[in-house]
């Protein structure tokens, strides 16, 4: 039986249950907010219940850790934290997160902190995980003392961790899954449309090849220079639904063998998964639909994104802006970010952003969220931005940016694209998901705590600069793991994370050279 088709069926009036349950977020936030040192519980589950295009061999247990940063929610005092993953973390991965609690020691974090792992390494979603698990799921409600003062914390949310939400008796901070299809990619050209916010030429709502060609078709009647078009599924997450489809030689709009040439094209389509085909991709397309949209290309290309915040009061918060890292075939897939993004910009999409942020409030979405952008310089040399994307999720660039403010206790200024800590100094920083190489599978976390200390990389609190690591899990399987540095300016954290990709590449291969043989 698939893993998927055993989940059971959602509770009896599921959405009505969980949007009770919503409401009391209203007063838990007022009391979070008001700083009263109230007992919480926060129950994360970092699942990624998201659509996977074939061919796609993700680790999940990588990415169930890489939001281990919220162990630095137990800094408060009275806080509990209940923290699932498909399989047991290593002990000295959660002593390293509990070492880096500002004001906080670690011993009197440590009781308030519940690892539950649920021993199923398997591709599944840590959610369909867990509801295949009552007598676990009855084991993590006994956690919770006070449920009138917890609430759960998803990667996503979809009906699935709805579901858990309504099991355990807890709110969700997250979106609403009803509110999912404005997250998809042709939800949020229509909300770009709706809103007025520049995004790129195409067509939504697509479901067949056919359907794609004809809008193809469409889209370069009204632009006949387009070069290059993408194909994006509706729910592909870090790139790894988006196909770059070459439109050189195609005759030109309305000429004799266009359609023929497009379909060929469209066959010969680029996937920026690697190990995708295009039977699976168009199965995945008839499945959830997708959208055609224009590459947009130019001079100084970038790719900045607008974190945001709608709280349970119903206020919308700008939190921060970053330059993402992409990489990949055709340079479409996230591999990190630099924060804050390009003040030259940065202002013009935070202002773009808050038109989307002050429609979800008003849909009623809750909790963190981001749009991605595109940005250009045209030929007066002035940049133009357009909107490509809203994550209705955490992302890539929520980590290390909370990361950031949990070490910190800094603010973002939206209007200045400056990060400053209370001691008045800025702070900067460059985070990637994918410092790799194959040499690295012969060191362990250990060996990394070992290599930060000796070379003088680790966070230092009193300066507040230094090496975060996340994502260990990956280290000795795959050769990758997740980083982030601090600087007081872009220069230093961009010299601090070379200098420890050089440490960690010097250190690995010492660890594969071969050592001399025991005396007999």
């Amino acid at each position: 039986m698939d893993a998927e088709e055993a989940v059971p069926e959602s509770p009896p009036h599921a959405q009505q249950r969980f949007e009770l349950l919503q409401e009391k977020l209203v007063p838990l936030w007022q009391s979070i907010q008001a700083m009263n040192q109230d007992e919480q519980t926060i129950v994360v589950v970092p699942s990624i219940s998201l659509d996977k295009v074939e061919g796609s061999t993700i680790s999940m247990q990588p990415y169930e850790e890489r939001y281990l940063f919220l162990l630095l929610l137990l800094r408060q005092p009275r806080a509990r934290l209940i923290y699932v993953t498909s399989q047991p973390i290593l002990p000295s991965v959660i002593d390293y997160y509990l070492d880096l609690l500002p004001g906080v020691i670690p011993s009197h974090a440590r009781p308030r902190l519940f690892c539950v792992p649920v021993l199923d390494g398997g591709p599944a979603p840590l959610s369909v995980k867990l509801l295949q698990r009552p007598r676990l799921m009855e084991r993590i409600r006994a956690l919770i003392p006070d449920k009138s003062r917890a609430h759960l914390v998803p990667y996503n949310t979809t009906e699935l961790e709805r579901d858990l939400a309504v099991r355990l008796g807890i709110p969700m901070y997250g979106a609403d899954p009803r509110h999912f299809p404005l997250g998809t990619k042709s939800g949020c050209r229509q909300l770009f449309e709706e809103e007025g916010v520049p995004y790129p030429l195409g067509i939504e709502n697509l479901s067949s090849i056919d359907e794609v060609v004809d809008a193809m078709i469409d889209v370069r009647g009204r632009k006949p220079e387009i070069a290059q078009m993408l194909v994006k599924l509706n729910e592909g997450v870090s790139g790894e639904g988006n196909a770059l489809v070459d439109l050189a030689g195609v005759p030109e709009p309305g000429a004799p063998g266009e359609r023929e040439a497009i379909v060929k094209a469209v066959e010969a389509m680029e996937f920026e998964l690697e190990d995708a085909t295009y039977p699976g991709y168009v199965a995945k397309l008839e499945e959830r639909g997708g959208v055609i949209e224009e590459r947009i290309q130019g001079t100084d290309f970038c790719s900045p994104s607008v974190q945001l915040r709608a709280t349970p009061l119903g206020d919308v918060e700008l939190l921060s802006t970053h330059d993402q890292l992409l990489g990949g075939k055709s340079g479409q897939s996230y591999l990190g970010c630099v924060f804050p993004a390009n003040p030259e910009y940065a202002p013009t999409i935070t202002r773009e952003a808050a038109k989307i942020g002050k429609r979800l409030a008003k849909e009623g979405v809750i909790g963190r969220f981001a749009l991605d952008f595109v940005a250009v310089r045209n030929a007066a040399g002035e940049w133009e931005t357009y909107a490509i994307e809203i994550n209705l999720r955490k992302g890539g660039t929520t980590h290390p940016f909370l990361t950031l403010q949990f070490l910190t206790d800094g603010k973002y200024d939206s209007e200045t694209a400056t990060f400053t800590a209370p001691s008045g100094q800025t702070k900067c920083f460059i985070a990637s998901d994918h410092v790799e190489s194959p040499a690295y599978r012969g060191l362990t976390p250990d060996d990394l705590f070992d290599i930060v200390v000796r070379h003088g990389l680790h966070f230092d609190q009193s300066r507040q600069t230094g090496i975060v690591l996340h994502m260990m899990a990956a280290l000795t399987e795959s050769g990758h793991l997740g980083m982030t540095a601090v600087g007081d300016t872009p220069e230093e954290a961009r010299a601090l994370y070379d200098r420890a990709v050089a440490v960690l590449d010097q250190e690995a291969a010492e660890s594969l050279a071969e050592r001399p043989l025991p005396e007999a």
